[in-house]
């Protein structure tokens, strides 16, 4: 894709979803450890109901730390694969609590090494609460990007290691939700928009489509 048309498609994007806030919500890196976590396979709009109830009872990896497992399952069941989840959550919480003092380490290497967090979620993390330059690809990231030909890769790795190539830093971020905010409105997994879609005079799929 030529530079001119990404910057086309970054300005398009800026100006149909302008500063958008992370789509989580959450009051400190724990919690939104813990978002990040629920957020797999379940929508955002479900997760932030559940925390909703869950960061009243606890605010750091210590109140959660010595919680029975199927004590928890029950206060996150409404969220898939609630069972993984709630034994990732608070094997992270344990090791939390005992080796980084109820912090959240702000180092890629030792979020990944947290059971339930893997590179998205770290990046996510990293990238929304300690503002690090992050760019993480999740389904929706994928989906758009290589659908509309700014990426060109068949993993999330590779197609993270395409748009920081072709992407300021400094809107890492920001691409990461705008694509996300597109995903779920014009380039659905299912019967994508394309007719109405602001992006397609630029896409690759939609081109596709035509010929």
């Amino acid at each position: 894709m030529k530079n001119k048309d990404t910057a086309s498609i970054i300005n398009l994007l800026e100006k149909n979803y302008g500063d958008l806030k992370p789509f989580l919500n959450f009051s400190n890196a724990f919690q939104l450890l813990i978002a990040v976590v629920l957020s797999a396979q379940c929508t955002d709009k479900r997760v932030n109901i559940i925390t909703d109830k869950l960061f009243k009872l606890y605010a750091k990896p210590s109140d959660l730390a010595g919680k029975k497992i199927e004590e928890f399952e029950k206060e996150i069941k409404t969220c898939g694969m609630f069972h993984n989840k709630a034994k990732n959550i608070i094997g992270a919480s344990k090791i939390l609590a005992e080796k980084y003092n109820d912090a959240v380490p702000e180092n890629f290497g030792a979020l990944v090494s947290l059971p339930g967090v893997g590179r998205k979620s770290a990046n996510v993390i990293l990238g929304t609460y300690f503002n690090e330059a992050r760019f993480p690809v999740d389904t929706h990231v994928f989906r758009v990007t290589n659908r509309i030909g700014l990426a060109d890769s068949n993993t999330p790795e590779k197609t993270e290691d395409d748009l920081i190539k072709i992407i300021p830093s400094s809107l890492w971020m920001k691409m990461h939700r705008w694509l996300i905010c597109h995903g779920r409105t014009y380039c659905t997994a299912r019967n994508p928009k394309c007719p109405d879609c602001f992006l397609k005079n630029y896409c690759k799929y939609y081109k596709n489509l035509k010929t």
